[in-house]
């Protein structure tokens, strides 16, 4: 964990209710995986707690100054959902969010005043650990070399803004449209291969939105990484966000006005998918509360918990 405290901004291992502070200075989440962090944090877990979460301020444990990149359309719910079909899927689709958007998983979500349609996309967030800065061919045994941890990261987006400009980094960059957290975990390779058990839960009031395994990815983190290795570097303290389940708040509009929406001009068709939109009551408002949680069903490997309320901007 990464924490804030009386003598600043420092990280610890969880565990036994507790906190075991790392003894290095770690800046970022960068400098972590480069200076020794991970050896830090092992050796952490045989002493005694000598701090309580209660007294701390959780922050991120993934730092604004690495890259957030998304991987749209990645769950064969979602697609489903979106009325496309998963086999259809050939090509993994990347884009980036402003890192600028992580907050602490206990932030309160900002909703802009020019957004009325919020949405919220749980997903499994891959902290890269090992520069990469060419070709690799990375397997699900040796994906532990390159990922090292796993997060919780809200994909929160502005479906209004997303639609109507025709992109998806202006929709999901707000300021608090990224809650990462509490934990970095960092797992054996034994653990990595379990990735698909894990499942991603969110809820809003207390009613479940979202709830699937991490196994219905169309592209794993094996390929993921392999396929950006191919295009770009990356470097220690990224984030690779893997997509959403199914459950979001954005519905699709009725076939008849879809046909329809094609003769329309855009300013129409706009009009009309606002207006599909604000007749169900999915879509996050001030005084909402959300919680999300990824784990697997044995809670062997449990990422924390999210807890975020929505205020007006």
């Amino acid at each position: 964990m990464r924490f804030r405290h009386d003598s600043g901004a420092g990280w610890g291992v969880h565990c036994n209710g507790g906190l075991s502070t790392l003894t290095g200075d770690y800046p970022t989440t960068r400098a972590l995986f480069e200076a020794g962090g991970v050896a830090d944090a092992e050796a952490a877990v045989r002493r005694a707690p000598d701090s309580r979460i209660d007294d701390v301020e959780v922050l991120s444990p993934v730092t604004r100054d690495g890259d957030y990149i998304c991987q749209a359309t990645n769950y064969a719910s979602h697609v489903r959902e979106i009325g496309r079909n998963p086999e259809d899927m050939k090509f993994n689709v990347f884009f980036h969010k402003a890192s600028s958007c992580i907050c602490p998983p206990g932030s309160d979500i900002v909703r802009p005043a020019i957004v009325k349609l919020l949405d919220y996309e749980v997903e499994l967030g891959l902290v890269i650990g090992r520069q990469i800065t060419g070709p690799v061919d990375v397997t699900p045994t040796t994906l532990h070399q390159w990922i090292g941890g796993l997060v919780i990261t809200n994909d929160v987006s502005a479906r209004d803004i997303q639609v109507s400009h025709e992109q998806f980094n202006k929709a999901k960059s707000y300021r608090t449209f990224g809650p990462t957290g509490p934990f970095l975990v960092l797992l054996s390779a034994e653990e990595m291969r379990r990735w698909g058990e894990l499942v991603l839960t969110l809820k809003v009031n207390g009613e479940v939105r979202q709830n699937a395994p991490a196994s219905e990815m169309i592209f794993g983190p094996a390929a993921t990484l392999t396929e950006l290795s191919q295009i770009r570097d990356l470097q220690p303290g990224d984030m690779i966000a893997t997509g959403t389940p199914s459950g979001v708040a954005l519905k699709l509009p009725p076939k008849a006005l879809m046909m329809a929406a094609r003769l329309m001009s855009p300013e129409a068709r706009f009009k009309a998918f606002m207006k599909s939109q604000l007749e169900h009551d999915r879509y996050l408002q001030p005084g909402h509360e959300l919680e999300t949680t990824i784990a697997t069903p044995d809670g062997e490997i449990d990422l924390g918990v999210q807890r975020n309320t929505i205020v007006a901007g």
